[in-house]
């Protein structure tokens, strides 16, 4: 097997991330995320016609009535839509919106939902989302620490916090609506990003046993090239699926897929790049995962 010197490219690696995290960061600032209706609060009205119904024409006679920011999409089929009314509307909009879109098109409008979500309860919702993603980067170094050591831990974290900085930068600079789907994909971007980086942490504590006479980036680079078939098999089955989701799943999915592919990838850098060079620069070493000498035992009863 061909060993891949990954941390030859290490500082060029850390500094193509930092500039994509300052980038995060300042459009965080200057932009802000594009918060959807389930944290800004909002009116969502869903409507079913009994013909095809035109987007275009509906967004136009919204815009038109006074529903100013509107959003349309179509909902499960060609005939039901989707209408969400941003923060400033109030429940009433709901049977003013439909006499609107009775009035201004032929054919029969049915109210199937209505909902209305106060600021409030979208500030609360915020609130919890980041409480959240805290908490399992949170529970995810205790359980590196436990499962591992507390240089792997740190740098588990660290990597982890690089991919949500960026997949939530991602959203900031395109402005791509940021909602509760959304956020669902963020914490599944936690859960992939960890699983590929304990598989290349537990390598690189067998390996660091196992080769005795070669340094820590020697070893590393082994440990990281033997896992590497399994972590692109993995990777690309995963995308090939998101993009048929972005692709064919519609407007109501297309975010969900959308965080998921760019965590994916920032997820499947970082474990091979973020992960290992923060474990160099914390001065992991052969030495941090001995195996304990118990007492009363004798230097070849350690021996397996």
């Amino acid at each position: 097997m061909k060993i891949i010197d990954f941390m030859g490219s290490r500082k060029l690696a850390l500094a193509v991330s930092l500039l994509l995290i300052l980038v995060s960061i300042g459009s965080f600032i200057t932009r802000q995320l594009n918060w959807g209706l389930d944290f800004t609060g909002g009116t969502l009205v869903e409507v079913h016609y009994n013909d095809t119904a035109d987007l275009g024409g509906i967004r136009t006679l919204l815009q038109d009535s006074g529903f100013a920011g509107a959003i349309v999409v179509a909902y499960g089929s060609d005939r039901d839509v989707m209408i969400r009314l941003p923060q400033g509307a109030s429940e009433a909009d709901g049977p003013a919106l439909l006499q609107t879109l009775q009035g201004g098109f032929a054919g029969e409008v049915e109210l199937r939902r209505t909902e209305f979500v106060g600021p409030q309860v979208g500030d609360e919702l915020r609130e919890q989302g980041g409480l959240a993603m805290l908490l399992a980067s949170g529970l995810i170094m205790l359980y590196i620490s436990f499962r591992f050591q507390s240089k792997f831990a740190v740098a588990a974290v660290i990597a982890l916090v690089h991919d949500v900085i960026i997949t939530l930068g991602f959203f900031s600079v395109t402005g791509l609506e940021f909602n509760l789907t959304v956020l669902a994909a963020i914490l599944a971007v936690i859960g992939y990003s960890i699983n590929d980086t304990i598989v290349v942490f537990d390598r690189i504590r067998e390996n660091f046993r196992k080769l005795r006479d070669t340094s820590a980036i020697v070893t590393i680079n082994t440990s990281l090239s033997e896992t590497l078939g399994r972590t692109l098999v993995t990777s690309l089955t995963t995308v090939l699926v998101l993009v048929a989701l972005a692709l064919f799943g519609g407007d109501m999915i297309f975010g969900f897929a959308v965080a998921l592919l760019v965590g994916v990838a920032v997820g499947t850098y970082s474990s091979i790049y973020m992960a290992s060079s923060f474990l160099l620069l914390l001065g992991v070493t052969r030495q941090d995962l001995m195996v304990p000498v118990k007492e009363g035992l004798d230097h070849d009863d350690q021996m397996p």
